[in-house]
């Protein structure tokens, strides 16, 4: 059975005080007892995330968060993991009853919404109480809602339709590969096999890249840098486009013909997740760098370190070949983003396969919020290497001159 990835899911965080039910809405909407439900307050801890496939709404990740009014040092720290889901999050339902004093907990979740220009709907939860204090806000301050009864089934089918309306135009992404390749077309992957490779199996990013070639009825050749010249060779014309893995770039570089167009999977996933001209922009900081300077490495997802790791060792090396120059490095894994980003003078984020789009944009924003250069590894390798302006070439239609 075919699994859409997590990043590639509609993340819809839902957000409120305790023991408003918003556990219980989620088992209402997904029609599963995926959410625990109790009557004492706070029993939703950490946020929660439940991969589900909700008709009408299609493939989505729902996110159960902890009380915002959770209370204490250890409520605190909740409160903080619950506020980071933002990062994430496509569509934000805040959760009240009719008896619920709206008040700051809720109007900093509608500010912090509209600053972030995120969709949110208030679902009035638990309809079938008396009560209207929260409907009566509500309507006086003009904010969107629903009356729901989680209990009763009251309203949900209706809160579907709202969320599908609701979905941001970023849900619905720059496709991988599909808009510059066309039926029969045929697509070469480079895809080198190396210690970080995972053991008999490939990469999301090369996989994914290979079902929408599929998807798009071309055909996709996959082989080895080492086995690249034997492949062009075999086929009886030149390939629609080369898509190689970064780290090999000056191997396929030096075998690969001037005619034929070549691009990267993180270039792809560039335009796909997050904003490839801020990443070209962002690139033309190394150049500038000085000794001392901070580099913010960023990753979106945790694994085990490996000798050749990209982020620690290799990029590392790669600048201080190029710069010459005593830089310093973070690197951070997962939702670990920095707060305070001030210090760092350039930040190098992943191809961001495992999150969605909003995680990355999240990043790119913020950076551009404090006027700093950020990048992605394989727009920042193919710089070094000196082939940017090819590897960017199939996408000229959809760029700004770069």
């Amino acid at each position: 059975m075919y699994k859409t990835p997590a990043s590639n899911r509609l993340h819809i965080g839902i957000f409120g005080k305790r023991n408003t039910g918003k556990s219980s809405l989620i088992n209402a909407v997904t029609g599963q007892d995926i959410a625990i439900v109790s009557e004492v307050s706070g029993t939703t801890t950490d946020p929660v995330y439940k991969a589900m496939e909700i008709l009408p709404i299609g493939p989505c990740m729902l996110i159960d968060t902890a009380g915002i009014d959770d209370e204490g040092i250890l409520g605190e720290e909740r409160v903080k993991r619950t506020l980071r889901v933002l990062r994430k999050t496509d569509i934000g339902i805040i959760v009240v009853t009719p008896q619920t004093l709206i008040d700051k907990f809720e109007e900093d979740l509608v500010l912090v919404f509209r600053q972030k220009k995120l969709p949110f709907i208030f679902v009035v939860n638990k309809c079938e109480t008396t009560g209207t204090e929260a409907q009566s806000y509500l309507a006086l301050h003009n904010l969107p809602y629903l009356q729901v009864s989680a209990k009763t089934g009251s309203g949900v089918s209706e809160l579907k339709q709202e969320i599908m309306g609701l979905a941001p135009a970023h849900w619905s992404p720059i496709p991988l590969v599909g808009d510059i390749i066309e039926e029969k077309d045929t697509v070469v992957l480079v895809c080198p096999i190396d210690s970080a490779m995972p053991q008999g199996r490939l990469i999301l990013p090369q996989v994914q890249v290979m079902r929408d070639i599929l998807d798009n009825n071309a055909v996709a050749f996959v082989t080895k840098e080492t086995e690249l010249l034997d492949c062009i060779s075999a086929l009886k014309e030149k390939p629609k486009v080369v898509i190689t893995d970064s780290q090999v770039f000056e191997d396929v570089r030096d075998i690969l013909p001037q005619d034929i167009p070549l691009t990267s999977f993180s270039t792809v996933f560039a335009r796909h997740k997050g904003d490839l001209k801020a990443y070209v922009d962002g690139v033309r900081a190394v150049d500038k760098l000085n000794d001392g300077d901070e580099i913010l490495i960023a990753e979106a997802c945790t694994h085990h370190v490996q000798p050749e790791d990209i982020g620690r060792t290799k990029i590392p090396t790669w600048l201080l070949n190029h710069t010459h120059k005593d830089l310093h490095y973070e690197v951070v894994a997962g939702g670990d983003f920095p707060d305070d980003i001030t210090r760092f003078k350039l930040i190098i984020s992943c191809g961001g396969c495992m999150v969605n789009r909003r995680e990355i944009m999240h990043r790119i924003e913020k950076a551009r919020a404090h006027n700093i250069p950020i990048t992605n590894y394989g727009i920042l390798m193919a710089y070094l290497s000196g082939i940017l302006e090819r590897i960017l070439e199939p996408f000229k239609g959809g760029l700004v001159k770069v």
